[in-house]
């Protein structure tokens, strides 16, 4: 069933009970409900003990990739039901996934049965702050600090590895316009380093033009756009894809820790 209304505050104040586990899920409930946003459904399998939790963008093109299904469940058996029973999940059309690796298994093996591919994207470590205290303190003297503003779309999009295209401009640019972010301005008031949130509410695609480097721009976005989300009542964590280690140090230095055991994985279906 799709949650709405009053149902909607109750499944916030339930996810919050699993977190981190259910982040990507909770974040984009946070997030939809408190700023303008593209349409998503929030679908569980029964109501209000559900066991699955799907948050289902309403993608407007189809050309739109981005728009990525994201899947929190206590019961594999339960997310098998309803993969394979239901109308939630469309096998006969493109679509994006993400969920936790421990559950990718019964996603992949529903696509074998129906004979769709599959294709891994991305598997990323969960980098969380849960103690606002442990934020170092930084010195922003003599430093412009601003957000991002649709002009710079294309910017943005040119320095993000899956910036090509004109969906994920649109991504970029509904980041940009509805969603917190933070950059370092140079004397002409153009972006130097930045980073946005997602609409799941994980902060990323974090990058400082290679001329301003090792000047600590990244370290001063990322910990102001932190604190900035924490005020305002969302969970701050990032995600952070495998083998990119020096950016995982980076982030517990700044006093975010790594959740054990979970990782979430990013798939594709029906992609050819």
């Amino acid at each position: 069933m799709e949650l709405t209304g009053d149902q909607l505050e109750k499944a916030e104040e339930e996810l919050r009970r699993y977190l981190p586990r259910s982040l990507t899920v909770y974040g984009t409930l946070v997030l939809n409900k408190r700023v303008r946003a593209d349409p998503v459904k929030f679908i569980v399998d029964k109501w209000p003990e559900f066991r699955v939790f799907i948050c289902k963008p309403q993608c407007l093109q189809e050309d739109d990739l981005f728009r990525t299904t994201v899947i929190f469940t206590t019961d594999p058996a339960a997310l098998k039901e309803i993969v394979e029973n239901s109308s939630v999940i469309d096998w006969t059309k493109y679509m994006r996934l993400g969920i936790d690796c421990c559950h990718i298994d019964v996603l992949t093996g529903m696509a074998s049965e129906k004979n769709v591919s599959s294709n891994k994207i991305a598997v990323c470590h969960v980098m969380i702050l849960q103690d606002m205290s442990r934020l170092p303190p930084i010195d922003s003297s003599g430093i412009s600090l601003g957000s991002l503003d649709e002009s710079h779309v294309d910017l943005v999009a040119q320095t993000w590895k899956f910036g090509k295209g004109g969906a994920a401009k649109n991504m970029i640019r509904n980041m940009i316009v509805n969603f917190p972010s933070c950059c370092v301005l140079d004397a002409d008031r153009k972006p130097v380093s930045w980073i946005l949130t997602y609409s799941r509410c994980e902060m990323g695609m974090l990058y400082t033009l290679p001329e301003h480097r090792l000047k600590g721009y990244a370290k001063v976005v990322t910990i102001t756009l932190a604190r900035r989300l924490h005020a305002e009542g969302y969970p701050v964590y990032s995600l952070i894809e495998e083998g990119h280690e020096n950016n995982i140090r980076v982030f517990k230095e700044l006093g975010f820790t790594e959740v054990p055991s979970y990782r979430v994985t990013w798939f594709e279906f029906n992609d050819l």
